[in-house]
């Protein structure tokens, strides 16, 4: 069980929430919290002064009073108007990873809504009821405001949910929840969609860095390359965690090859930029992934709400701007495609004659006969286009929403959904390097590569057999790519 107390919640609370449905709850002290800025709420309601959306409108709307018999009302019509998204639906996973990021937000206390409506996002969680939540329509200023007005809209049972594998309305699988004053705006202010998507994604992406520096291992062995660039004396001297990080992984995958040992004293002084500076760029790429998992952890244990209740008093502010989200989803599409981009060389350093030594053209039994890998390393190229396009940064793409009110946005939800689409080329490539090297090492047999990466090269042969003549590769890729998502390094298990 995951409990909520709104500072505590990990990467990996998320997804045990989101991908294997772990029961949920709000701790104890959290509904205490919750309780106490509702009181605060309740009292400014009653109140003269104006209290941002809670007696007045929102946005440009700001400066409208709104009467006291329509303070709940307010409320409700700030959900129905905001939920505009459009596109398709989010995947299930994201959001319940907005609800869990939701409600444990909520759990700080500071948002003045009653505890109840944090345990009614918990309840959609635990019973497996999941909002239609449209994909478009944030631009990730007063946080994910469509996306998040959707889930609410669910709440007060006038949203399509997915319940028991159907779509219904909400009210037809569970009571409506009836707003009071600020809880609708509690609801929608946030960077929750973006932040969800870019949680999962981002651990999705620590697997597939962890793959790629196996695949760059492969395609050494299969090089005939040399682990002395890895050398820890080298990165010492140049000590970024990453890099240090990566030379220490590679030299242990590489570790007793009887392929290294076959050729130790050949006289090639060094390896191509791809093999040799493997650290250097799959170092920057962990880096990077480090950086985001930090700013992630904060921003999913932090108040994004406004206006926040601190005291006896309101303060509006914005906490709910998404610019950290979108520049860290900017650079992990930017460090991805540079992990792309270095495989796909090393996929060419294998298929090429020019570029290797001792290796059949492209890998084929029969060249000429047979056109082996060829084709996978244009498949790759296609999809490294893709990344570079993908990586186009969205965050300086400010467009003045709100009446100008809200006049400089962040894109991060933007940012968040070309990432992942990014991802999937990026997987393609890491699978097709694994493809090619496997190809490589079987024509080096009897010769084994090491201890830790003989039972990968076994596991990756049984999907994509490497002899057999020429064969469509599309089921292999995939299959490759499948495992490569639920990757678990074989020095750890």
């Amino acid at each position: 069980m995951v409990l909520l107390n709104g500072n505590a919640l990990t990467l990996e609370d998320v997804e045990r929430v989101a991908c294997a449905d772990e029961p949920v709850h709000i701790a104890p002290e959290a509904l205490e919290r919750m309780t106490a800025s509702r009181h605060v709420v309740e009292h400014l309601a009653a109140g003269e002064a104006p209290v941002y959306a809670v007696n007045t409108g929102v946005g440009l709307l700001a400066h409208t009073r709104i009467p006291p018999d329509n303070l709940e009302q307010l409320q409700h019509n700030i959900v129905r108007s905001h939920a505009c998204g459009v596109g398709d639906p989010l995947p299930r996973e994201t959001v319940r990873a907005m609800m869990l990021i939701r409600a444990n937000v909520l759990a700080k206390g500071f948002s003045g809504i009653r505890p109840a409506v944090a345990e009614r996002l918990c309840e959609f969680l635990n019973r497996g009821i999941t909002p239609v939540v449209p994909s478009r329509g944030s631009v990730g200023a007063s946080g994910d405001l469509a996306p998040l007005a959707h889930v609410a809209l669910a709440l007060i049972g006038e949203g399509p949910v997915i319940a028991g594998g159907v779509r219904r309305t909400a009210s037809e699988v569970i009571a409506p929840l009836h707003l009071a004053a600020k809880e609708g705006v509690s609801l929608v202010n946030g960077t929750q969609a973006m932040l969800a998507a870019g949680a999962l994604d981002l651990l999705a992406a620590e697997r597939l860095a962890d793959a790629a520096d196996v695949a760059c291992a492969l395609s050494l062995d299969a090089l005939r390359g040399t682990p002395r660039a890895f050398d820890p004396r080298i990165h010492a001297v140049r000590p970024h965690p990453g890099q240090q990080s990566t030379a220490a992984r590679l030299v242990r995958l590489l570790e007793g090859s009887e392929i290294r040992a076959s050729h130790a004293t050949c006289l090639r002084v060094q390896d191509a930029y791809s093999l040799r500076c493997a650290p250097q760029v799959h170092g920057a790429v962990r880096d990077t992934l480090a950086k985001a998992r930090q700013v992630f952890s904060i921003e999913m244990n932090s108040a994004t709400d406004n206006p926040l209740v601190f005291g006896n008093e309101t303060f509006s502010g914005g906490n709910f701007h998404g610019q950290y989200l979108a520049l860290e989803l900017d650079y992990l599409a930017i460090a991805l495609t540079a992990l792309a981009g270095i495989s796909e060389r090393r996929i060419e350093r294998l298929v090429n004659p020019s570029l290797n030594e001792g290796l059949p053209a492209f890998l084929a039994a029969n060249p000429g006969l047979e056109s082996g890998l060829m084709m996978l390393q244009v498949t790759a190229a296609a999809m490294i286009a893709e990344c570079r396009v993908l990586s186009t940064p969205a965050s300086p793409g400010s467009v003045t929403t709100s009446g100008n009110k809200e006049d400089f946005v962040s894109m991060g939800m933007t940012a968040a959904l070309k990432f992942r689409q990014l991802q999937d080329s990026v997987r393609t490539v890491i699978a097709i390097e694994m493809i090619c090297a496997v190809r490589a090492l079987h024509y080096l047999r009897p010769l084994k590569t090491s201890p830790l990466l003989e039972p990968v090269r076994a596991e990756l042969e049984a999907l994509a057999p490497p002899d057999g003549g020429d064969q469509p590769s599309t089921d292999a890729i995939q299959r490759i790519g499948d495992l490569i998502r639920r990757w678990k390094t074989p020095e750890t298990g």
